[in-house]
Formats: structure tokens, sequence, C-alpha cells
């Protein structure tokens, strides 16, 4: 009998993800200013791709994916919309501190996220460990008008993004080869299946 196989939404996800958090934390760090390629990656990759990888999630019955892939997706759409919207004259500018704030929320909710991926793979604690502490560095950096914390929370940033980069890679190649390739550190609670890898 033939059976349709779902693919694995998880790579685009990872690889939307990780690919926008290197570039904005690149330009965190201060390597170039805020451009049109940070904003059309928040709005395309980081948003879009990311939003359609949580609902294939969904269909997949993977509730962390479809909550985290889906949540993240809005966190970059709402991001280019804090930018965007004042410049468009539709809304007044974001001071730091309240900048701060959305930042601290966004870190609370990693945080939860971060304990959902104990039973996970290794890479995918690391992703969620190091996002839940660059949104940590974010929101009192810009809280305490602190320039070189936000430069230090640019360059783990980058760390951040690359390591979604590597799962979303590591996932797609052992798929392909049919082996481990690319290592990501699974572990499997005795008796029980391997947990989706998602972010």
């Amino acid at each position: 009998m033939h059976t349709n196989k779902l693919a694995n939404p998880g790579p685009l996800g990872l690889m939307g993800f990780g690919m926008t958090t290197v570039l904005l934390n690149l330009h965190n760090a201060g390597f170039f200013p805020l451009t049109s390629v940070i904003i059309s990656m928040g709005i395309f990759f980081g948003g879009l791709a990311q939003i359609m990888a949580g609902l294939l999630e969904y269909k997949k019955g993977n509730t962390f994916g479809m909550t985290a892939f889906i949540s993240y997706g809005s966190f970059w759409l709402s991001l280019v919309g804090i930018l965007l919207l004042p410049r468009l004259g539709l809304a007044e500018p974001t001071d730091a501190t309240v900048l701060g704030i959305y930042l601290a929320l966004w870190g609370v909710f990693t945080l939860f996220m971060f304990f959902g991926t104990l039973c996970a793979n290794r890479a995918l604690q690391f992703i969620f460990a190091s996002l839940t502490l660059l949104f940590a560095l974010l929101a009192i950096g810009n809280i305490t008008g602190n320039p070189a914390l936000l430069t230090f929370a640019g360059y783990e940033g980058v760390i951040c993004g690359a390591s979604a980069i590597y799962l979303a890679m590591a996932e797609v190649l052992n798929e392909q080869f049919g082996r481990t390739v690319l290592p990501i550190g699974a572990v499997t609670a005795k008796g029980a299946e391997p947990v989706p890898a998602t972010a």
C-alpha cells in the first residue's frame, strides 16, 4: 500500500530563523547599518517562511514546532513593523526602554520554549539557550542604554543564528544520505521516540 511521507518542514523554519538572525546581529555587532537587506529578510524569510513552516508542523501534529515557527516568524514581522511604521507615519517611534520590554517578553517566551527542548537534541537545546541569552542581552542593553552590551549581543546572536543554520543543514543532509553526516546530539528517552528537531 502506497503511503505519502510528509516532508520535514523543520529545516525551512530553522534556516529562515538562522540566516535572518545572523544578518541582523552582524548589524548589531557593528559590521553594517540597518538597510533594506535586513528588512526584506525579516519579512520574507525570517517572517513568512517561518510561518509557513509552522503551518506545516501543525499538519504533522508537532505542537512545539508550530508554536516556535509561527511565533518567531511573527516576531520578525513585528520587528519590521516597529522599524517601518514610524517611517511611514503610521505609529509613534518606540523608545529604547519599551523596545527592551518587548525583547524581554520574547526572552521569557524563549526560556519556556527552551525547557521544551530538554527532551530533544543537543543542537536544538543550544539554539534556544543561546536565543534566551540573546533576548536577555538585547533587553538589558536597550533598557540601560549600554551600547557595548548591544555590540556583544550582536556577536552572541551570530553564534545563535549559525547554530540554527547548522541544525537545518544537518537535518537536510542526514535525511538525504540516510545516515548521520552532521551530528546533532540526538537524545532519546528510554522507550520513547526521538523528538522532531524543530525551532
